[in-house]
């Protein structure tokens, strides 16, 4: 049988610190593999090197004749959600707009672009719109839609570009993640359906639970130092009985985690009917979008909050109401603190009170910026570091690196470590200045099961010994701290948008 794409006796470097070392791997026309492995272990990185986004690409990897890698090979990943968002923020044109608006990439466009314009597809298109349930979405800007619905729309695309009588091969990195439960079914049954002889697929994943039906190949990726490989590969049936594939499925996590020079050892006396946030029948809307109805809801001393609602349901938005970042919330009733949003306050006394880990966040980071740097950066509720930090900001910094196990990374560029791994430095960034509220907006994406649980014990530590109080937004019914009692659910209303209500959880 022919080789769809091939890598041999390859090296990768990725900073000073990892080298990836491949043998041998290949993906032949109708095999589907899964790539699996733990945050680190370079499963990015073999990705990126079989796409030829890698200088070293042209010297290790080999295509078929009849493969074009500009063509016919499709990503899906955060990586690519990132940089269309760096992209529509790099060419915002709102502030020279008469409505101050400026929608940038709109979804049908995207979708669309894949296909030349004598190649349009409108069965396949109506087809993948209906699959995928977008469209509500479709004249809308990416920029302006939640992360799972972005997802969903960049597996559209990738499956509208399909090229009758080429090759294909589809690489998904963690498909399933961000994404709310009906759209994660939508996702599945639309990928079962490509799964064919002329539709080849390479899952990156890091969690059992996660592998998609249709699998038919596996190889397990390790860590040992500095050296990332491939331990064991071959079917999908054969590798899953085998020590290397369950030593990475394997979890095991201490009981207790140590963040004994970190937080007090004894549980502070919390004021429960201190009143950190109050809404009162607070509006949000974008044009004729109507986002956020009659929201009311309050926030106190004792309350550890989940929250929970569909992609686009305006739970982000809920947030940077909160967090000073939407100038929306100014002019309505939005309390923090017990004092009103707007009376007097200046945005860096609003920031001061908050630690955030958020997609959001996680795109404006980029290139340049060490994990140290960005974790003391949290001091100064700045994206990356203008000033110097003192020393004691400094040991600060380094001692919560070390407590979520990342002291290897310290001097790393933050762009050149995992997903996962920068969704745990965003964490230790978020809580470098003990904040008031923290505000976690899906913060396990990118994780294995492995740091799922550490970030976890870590949050439970930080409700039980601290004064900080949690906003907890997860998918995953299963995924979310012990510390948690109260459930802020959002319900769509009929005129459009969305209210909440808040139960005991």
């Amino acid at each position: 049988m022919k080789t769809l794409v091939s890598i041999d006796s390859a090296q990768c470097r990725i900073g000073k610190q990892a080298l990836l070392i491949i043998e041998h791997f290949a993906i032949e026309p109708g095999q589907h593999w899964c790539l699996f492995g733990q945050n680190g272990c370079g499963k990015t990185l073999l990705a990126n090197l079989l796409a030829g986004k890698r200088l070293e690409s042209g010297n290790y990897v080999s295509y078929d004749p009849n493969f074009d890698p500009a063509r016919d090979l499709h990503i899906v990943s955060f990586e690519e959600q990132q940089r269309l968002w760096e992209r529509d923020n790099r060419l915002d044109i709102s502030e020279f707009s008469g409505d101050a608006q400026d929608k940038g990439t709109v979804v049908e466009e995207l979708i669309c672009a894949s296909r030349s314009k004598q190649d349009q597809n409108d069965v396949l298109f109506a087809d993948l719109i209906e699959q995928l349930v977008l469209e509500a979405v479709l004249d809308k800007g990416i920029r302006f839609l939640s992360s799972g619905q972005v997802r969903k729309v960049l597996i559209a695309r990738s499956l509208y570009a399909y090229r009758d009588g080429f090759p294909q091969l589809l690489i998904l990195d963690d498909p399933l993640e961000s994404v709310d439960r009906s759209s994660q079914e939508q996702i599945r049954s639309t990928i079962e359906k490509t799964m064919s002889a002329e539709f080849s697929s390479l899952q990156l994943c890091r969690r059992a639970k996660d592998i998609l039906p249709g699998v038919s190949h596996m190889a397990v990726m390790q860590r040992n130092n500095s050296r990332m490989q491939i331990s064991r590969q071959g079917s999908f049936a054969e590798v899953l009985k085998t020590p290397e594939f369950e030593e990475v499925a394997a979890v095991v996590i201490e009981a207790t985690v140590n963040l004994d020079a970190l937080l007090p050892q004894a549980a502070p006396i919390r004021k429960d009917d201190e009143e950190l946030v109050r809404l009162e029948d607070v509006q949000v809307s974008y044009g004729e979008s109507k986002v956020l109805v009659d929201v009311n809801w309050t926030m106190t001393g004792q309350d550890h909050v989940v929250i929970e609602g569909p992609n686009g349901c305006g739970k982000s938005t809920l947030l940077s109401l909160i967090d000073g970042e939407n100038h929306k919330g100014y002019g309505q009733q939005v309390f923090l603190f017990s004092r009103l949003k707007g009376s007097g306050e200046t945005i860096w006394e609003t920031k001061k009170h908050f630690g955030i880990v958020s997609n959001e966040l996680h795109n404006k980071y980029i290139k340049g910026w060490r994990v140290l740097g960005v974790v003391v950066s949290g001091f100064f509720d700045s994206v990356g570091l203008y000033d110097e930090g003192g020393t004691v900001e400094i040991e600060r910094a380094k001692r919560w690196i070390a407590a979520l196990g990342l002291e290897q990374l310290e001097e790393q560029y933050y762009h050149e470590i995992s997903f996962g791994q920068q969704r745990l430095v965003l964490l230790a960034r978020a809580m470098i200045k003990s904040p008031r509220i923290l505000i976690l907006d899906e913060p396990c994406v990118g994780l294995d099961d492995f740091h799922r649980q550490l970030i976890l014990k870590v949050l439970d530590a930080i409700a039980e010994r601290s004064l900080t109080n949690i906003l907890y937004v997860s998918h995953v019914a299963d995924e979310q701290p012990n510390c948690i009692n109260k459930l802020l659910r959002f319900k769509k209303q009929e005129g459009g948008g969305f209210s909440v209500e808040q139960v005991e959880a």
